[in-house]
């Protein structure tokens, strides 16, 4: 039997439907509840987030990051809280460059690197090293934990630290692998590469660093590792948070925190 619809029914069905989509839609772009921002968890903790910016290897913000916000899962933030505290007592604290990461800032990652063209700007992230090749040599992952919002990069900045002078792309900075003075600017103790450095210098095994730079590296694991971070070896300053339970990966974007 064939069923028969007033136009009034019609146009009920057609506005549910809309309202149905509509939700999708704002289910896919909102932050999922597992995740947090972590200025509202620790608000003393500096950030820096550099691919909201273009002060990053590929010269130009992420797609993704519409706001300079680090966000984690609850878990990889509270344990953030007590790395922070127990820094204190050596007057310092951590200044966060990058957490979870949309897998949308993944893939223009992995298209930038398949770009043949290049540029005086972005070359002082890896001096020694074909950017076609930085997937290859591990420096950057087409899947990363990012996306899941229990990795994060970061670094430590005396308590006092003043504010970083701003970054200037046309400044023509060193090579990340420099004396920190010629390198772009940053307000963090000097770990003997900047930040993103992808090269050899940044492996924590490395043997080419002051005996200052080594034992600021060393210091930054031993307080990650304290509250459940573990360090990968081939960037001083990326760190994988293991509690949690099973990881999911995201490609939300990083909106500005509601309110603020």
């Amino acid at each position: 039997m064939t069923r028969k619809f007033s136009g009034t029914a019609t146009a009920a069905a057609a506005f549910v439907s809309v309202v149905a989509s509509c939700t999708v839609t704002s289910a896919q772009t909102a932050l999922p509840s597992s995740l947090v921002y972590l200025r509202d968890v620790d608000a003393t903790i500096a950030h820096d987030i550099r691919y909201a910016t273009s002060n990053n290897f590929t010269g130009k913000p992420l797609p993704g990051y519409d706001a300079a916000e680090c966000v984690l899962t609850r878990e990889a933030a509270t344990a953030l809280r007590l790395v922070q505290a127990d820094l204190a007592a050596s007057n310092r604290a951590l200044k966060v460059y990058d957490c979870y990461r949309p897998e949308r800032a993944a893939r223009a990652m992995a298209q930038w690197s398949q770009d043949s063209k290049d540029s005086a700007a972005t070359k002082p992230f890896f001096p020694n090293i074909d950017k076609r090749n930085l997937f290859a040599l591990g420096y950057i992952a087409r899947v990363s934990r990012h996306s899941t919002g229990t990795a994060i990069d970061l670094t430590m900045i005396e308590k006092d630290a003043a504010l970083t002078p701003a970054f200037d792309a046309a400044a023509g900075y060193g090579p990340c692998t420099g004396p920190a003075t010629a390198r772009a600017p940053d307000n963090s103790v000097d770990m003997g590469t900047g930040y993103d450095c992808l090269d050899p210098r940044s492996h924590n095994n490395v043997d080419k660093l002051l005996p200052e730079q080594h034992q600021r590296r060393m210091a930054l694991v031993a307080a990650m590792r304290k509250r459940g971070f573990s360090n990968y070896f081939r960037e001083w300053w990326h760190f994988t948070f293991a509690g949690g339970g099973a990881a999911q990966h995201y490609d939300v974007p990083i909106r500005p925190r509601s309110g603020r």
